[in-house]
C-alpha cells in the first residue's frame, strides 16, 4: 500500500507539472502532504519529515540565491560583453567560423546559468549575422542550446542544484568531478559546430535563386530592426562598468577558484563575492538595492522550488514511500535490467525531456532510480551523474523550457521545426558524452 501511495504521489506530481495546471512549488508541497495523510501519518509526523527535508537542502538554497545575484551583477557590469563582441566580430564572413563562434559566445553568455539572459544576449546579436550569411536560424538555436546545456552543469544552474537537493550533496561538490566532462563536451561541440558549419556552407551553395532572394529579404528586414548591429550586446549603458572590467574579472575568477578549491562552503563563497562586487561597482546604496531587486525574482524562484523539493523529499523519505516503491519495483523489473536502470534512464534522457519537465525528471524520477540501483551496489553519485549527463544536453530542445520559448520568439521560429531540426543531433551528442564520461571514469 505504501508503494502504491508513493507511486500515485509521484505520478500525480508529474502529470500536474506536464499539464501546466500547477506550479512546481504547489505540486511538490501539497501532493506529498496529501499522500502522507492517506498513508496514515499525522500532521506532527509530517512536520518532522518537513524539517528533515528542509535541513537537507538549506545549503543548496543559500548557494542558489547568492550565486544568481552575483552572476546577475556581473552581467549588469558588462563583464562578458568584450569577449562576446570580439567573437562576433572575428566570425563575420565565414560560415564555419560563425558556427564555431556561436558555441563560444553561448558558453560565455550562459556563465550566469540563466537560459533567458543567454538567449536575450545571443539571439539578437547573432541572428542578423546568420541571416546575412544565409545560414539557418535553427542552426543558431541548436548551437546556442547545446552550448548553454553544457554550461548548465555549473552548480548555480538548475539541474545540478536539483540533483544535489535529491542526494543531500553540496552542488559544488557534485560539480567538481564534472569539470573534465564539461571541458570535453565543449571541445566536442566545437568539432560538431565546425562539421555543421561545413554542412551549412554546402547547403547554402546549393540554394536556388528563389531561396537566395528570400534569404536576402529576411536579412534586410533583420538589418533594419532594433537589434540589427551584431557587434553590440544591448544593455542599459548606465549599468556597465568598463573601467572595472579587470577588477570584476579577478573577482569572478577568485570566486570560481575558491569554489573549485573547496576551502569554503559554496554559499559563503558567493556571499563574499556579492558583498565585494556590489559596492565596488555600485557605491550608492540605492543602486545596490535596485540591482538586488532586479535579480531577486530569479533567485527567490529557484530557492522556493528547491525548498519545496526539500519538503517533498523529506516527506517521501520520512514516510518510507521511496524505499518501499524502490523495493517493489525491483521485484517487478527483470533482474538483468535493475543494476543498469540509471544507464537506461541516461541514454533516454533527451527523449524524456520531451515528456517530462526538469522538476519532474529530477524530483520524481531520479530519487526512485537512485534508490533502486544503490540497492544493487551502484554508487548514488554515479547514478546521478549518468542521469544528469544523459538528460541535461536536451534542456533546450524541451517544450517545458520557458527560456526556449523566449528564444523561439526572439528568432521568429517554430517549436516543431526546432525539435525536428535539433532533436537527433542533441540526442546523439548526449550519448557520445555519456561514453566520454565513462571513458574518463566519471561514471
Amino acid at each position: 500500500m505504501l508503494s502504491i501511495i508513493g507511486f500515485l504521489t509521484i505520478i500525480t506530481i508529474v502529470v500536474l507539472l506536464i499539464s501546466g495546471r500547477i506550479t512546481p512549488i504547489m505540486g511538490l508541497v501539497l501532493v506529498p502532504v496529501g499522500g502522507a495523510l492517506l498513508a496514515g501519518f499525522n500532521i506532527v509526523d509530517i512536520g518532522g519529515f518537513f524539517n528533515e527535508g528542509i535541513d537537507s537542502v538549506i545549503s543548496v538554497v543559500i548557494m542558489f540565491i547568492f550565486a544568481i545575484l552575483f552572476f546577475g551583477i556581473m552581467q549588469d557590469t558588462g563583464l562578458f560583453d568584450p569577449l562576446i563582441n570580439k567573437m562576433i566580430a572575428l566570425t563575420k564572413g565565414s560560415v564555419v567560423a560563425v558556427a564555431v563562434g556561436t558555441v563560444i559566445v553561448g558558453a560565455v553568455a550562459h556563465l550566469d546559468g540563466s537560459g533567458a539572459s543567454t538567449f536575450l544576449i545571443t539571439i539578437p546579436a547573432l541572428l542578423p549575422l546568420y541571416l546575412k550569411l544565409r545560414m539557418s536560424p535553427y542552426l543558431l538555436l541548436l548551437l546556442v542550446g547545446l552550448s548553454a546545456s553544457i554550461m548548465n552543469l555549473v552548480p548555480w544552474a538548475g539541474p545540478i542544484g536539483r540533483a544535489g537537493a535529491v542526494l543531500g550533496v553540496d552542488p559544488s561538490a557534485l560539480w567538481r568531478p564534472l569539470i573534465p566532462v564539461q571541458i570535453s563536451a565543449m571541445l566536442l561541440l566545437i568539432v560538431l559546430a565546425a562539421f555543421l558549419g561545413i554542412r551549412e556552407k554546402r547547403r547554402i551553395s546549393r540554394m536556388s535563386d528563389d531561396e537566395v532572394a528570400k534569404a536576402d529579404a529576411e536579412a534586410e528586414v533583420a538589418a533594419t530592426s532594433e537589434t540589427a548591429d551584431p557587434s553590440v550586446v544591448e544593455r542599459d549603458p548606465a549599468l556597465a562598468r568598463p573601467k572595472l572590467l579587470w577588477l570584476n574579472l579577478l573577482i569572478s575568477l577568485a570566486v570560481i577558484t575558491v569554489l573549485v578549491w573547496d576551502i569554503l562552503p559554496s554559499g559563503l563563497v558567493f556571499m563574499l563575492g556579492l558583498s565585494i562586487a556590489l559596492p565596488i561597482n555600485y557605491p550608492k546604496v540605492d543602486d545596490q538595492m535596485e540591482r538586488i531587486k532586479t535579480h531577486a525574482p530569479n533567485a527567490l524562484m529557484m530557492a522556493a522550488i528547491i525548498l519545496a523539493a526539500g519538503s517533498f523529499l523529506g516527506i517521501m523519505n520520512g514516510t518510507g514511500m521511496l524505499d518501499s516503491l524502490a523495493t517493489d519495483l525491483v521485484m517487478i523489473l527483470p533482474a538483468f535490467v535493475v543494476p543498469y536502470l540509471h544507464v537506461i534512464m541516461g541514454v533516454f534522457g533527451v527523449p524524456f525531456d520531451l515528456v517530462l519537465s526538469t522538476d519532474a525528471y529530477y524530483f520524481a524520477l531520479l530519487p526512485v532510480v537512485e534508490q533502486i540501483v544503490t540497492s544493487h551496489g551502484v554508487d548514488s553519485i554515479t547514478a546521478a551523474y549518468t542521469m544528469i549527463i544523459g538528460n541535461i544536453i536536451g534542456t533546450f530542445v524541451s517544450p517545458f523550457s520557458p527560456a526556449l520559448w523566449l528564444a523561439l520568439g526572439l528568432a521568429g521560429l517554430e517549436m516543431g521545426k526546432h525539435i525536428r531540426y535539433s532533436f537527433f543531433w542533441v540526442w546523439g551528442f548526449s550519448i557520445v558524452l555519456l561514453i566520454v564520461a565513462f571513458l574518463i571514469g566519471v561514471i
